[in-house]
């Protein structure tokens, strides 16, 4: 246990776009009058910085404070409409090492309308890997690719933090969501190493769901669900899902942890059309304030700056994107709602339940042990070609003279359907195919690689991607294709 702050905390700030700067105003208001311990540094980030000609939307001189600070409260941005620029929040997540995303999804019925007045669910997010990676590519005429990559670092990383964030808040069990009967290999590491790093943790019950079944749990029972740790696209999308069947997206915050650095903010997006109109509700973000400020090691203000804001919502001052007749009692702007939850400070909600954070030291995850290195073996090559000039049969009889001794073509696929040897025709095919030669009883070399190659090139063949064929300690490290 670690005891409160006394020294101002040095926290990089960001107002962003949109509605972001009344909502950054009203979030700081409040923490000011919690007696929240800061020093503020301002950088700017979004559009404008976009349009002076940094394509990621962060100026290289805004880095030197979030290095300094290694905490960063960004209000939401706009992206510019068009190519050539990218996600600041990718940026940021992969430039510091912000591999966890975590968001709390809790109900607060009757005051918020939800289908699930019981539901508090927080979701763990892998951040960095996955489809995120962003490694896209243009093959051929018909076929774009985008490579999924999930790393055994990565995964156990991100699921360690998922039982260490369960065991430090009580949380009484981690449920992990991944596609493991499609993806093998990818999401299937996810799975395996969810189990071995789980296992550890015999206090806290564990289970696991393939993605599809899980969501539609999630969004029909989440009082069954208590921490879901996911790989990235599956988190991005179900903590959305589950902010908004909780309530509203409006209403959630999100921390992004990685060794050195933080990054908190609101989940939803700057909605320029409202900037300067004094209407939106800057609870997300400051959601995002309190998980903060637990970072920081202020839990006594995370504390008074919760129950301020549960108790305002329970009177009923509320802004345009929650209020109801019948249950709200006034209709507030932005500054106004800061000003309620300000003239609320030191009360504690009545009907929702009162939040008493304890002092905890941020959790740190130790860098996962390299293991020792597999015996790598080669044993073939998949080669994806270009070709719009027959049939699946016509490709094989073309393609099978090329083969070598080390190297001979054992099938072809299209779009992942085998369609060579004893291919269907009723099989759809485009101009992308995977030729799979492979021999695992011979001595493949990479030389033989590049000799198979060639002879394809000189035979008039357009080879637009190979991917090499390995064992790992007699495992092979592709998957099988049946059919």
């Amino acid at each position: 246990m670690t005891t409160p702050a006394t020294q101002p905390t040095p926290i990089t700030v960001a107002y962003g776009d949109g509605i972001g700067p009344s909502i950054m105003e009203a979030t700081l208001r409040i923490l000011e009058a919690a007696g929240a311990r800061l020093q503020t540094e301002v950088i700017e980030v979004g559009e404008k910085v976009y349009l002076a000609g940094h394509a990621s939307g962060i100026a290289p001189s805004a880095w030197d404070s979030l290095r300094r600070t290694k905490v960063f409260l960004k209000a939401p941005i706009s992206t510019p409409q068009g190519g050539g620029y990218k996600s600041l929040n990718v940026s940021t997540r992969k430039s510091l090492g912000l591999f966890a995303n975590v968001r709390p999804c809790t109900a607060f019925a009757p005051m918020v309308p939800t289908r699930h007045p019981g539901m508090d669910v927080v979701i763990v997010r892998e951040n960095e890997e996955d489809l995120y990676a962003g490694i896209e590519h243009r093959q051929t005429e018909e076929v774009y690719q985008c490579l999924k990559l999930i790393t055994r670092p990565g995964c156990e990383r991100i699921v360690r933090y998922a039982f260490e964030y369960a065991r430090l808040h009580g949380r009484k069990r981690v449920t992990c969501f991944v596609k493991d009967n499609i993806m093998k290999m990818t999401d299937g590491l996810f799975h395996e190493v969810f189990d071995e790093i789980g296992a550890l943790y015999p206090d806290i019950a564990r289970d696991s769901m393939i993605v599809d079944i899980g969501a539609a749990r999630l969004a029909d029972t989440p009082e069954r669900f208590d921490v879901i740790v996911m790989p990235n696209l599956y988190g991005d999308i179900l903590s959305d899902v589950a902010a908004q069947i909780a309530g509203s997206i409006g209403m959630a915050g999100s921390a992004n942890i990685g060794d050195q650095c933080a990054m908190f903010e609101a989940i939803h997006g700057s909605a320029p059309d409202l900037a300067g109109k004094d209407v939106a509700n800057p609870s997300g973000l400051l959601q995002g304030a309190v998980q903060m400020l637990l970072h920081i090691g202020q839990a006594d203000v995370a504390t008074r700056v919760q129950n301020a804001w549960l108790r305002t919502l329970e009177d009923g001052v509320h802004t345009a994107d929650i209020h109801r007749p019948g249950t709200s009692t006034a209709l507030v702007g932005t500054r106004e709602f800061a000003s309620a939850v300000i003239a609320r400070m030191g009360q504690a909600p009545q009907r929702l339940k009162a939040v008493a954070y304890a002092p905890a030291a941020p959790l740190v995850i130790a860098p996962p042990q390299r293991r020792a290195a597999a015996r790598k073996r080669l044993v073939g090559v998949d080669i994806f070609l270009q070709w719009r000039n027959g049939t699946p049969a016509n490709l094989g009889d073309a393609l099978a003279p090329l083969g070598l001794e080390s190297l001979g073509l054992e099938l072809i696929t299209n779009r992942g359907v085998k369609v060579w040897p004893d291919g269907f025709p009723e099989t759809f095919c485009v101009d992308h195919w995977r030729c799979r030669f492979r021999n695992p009883a011979a001595d493949v070399r990479f030389e033989d690689v590049l000799e198979l190659q060639s002879r394809l090139l000189q035979a008039g063949f357009d080879i637009v991607k190979t991917e090499n064929l390995y064992t790992f300690d007699g495992q092979p490290g592709y998957a099988a294709v049946h059919g």
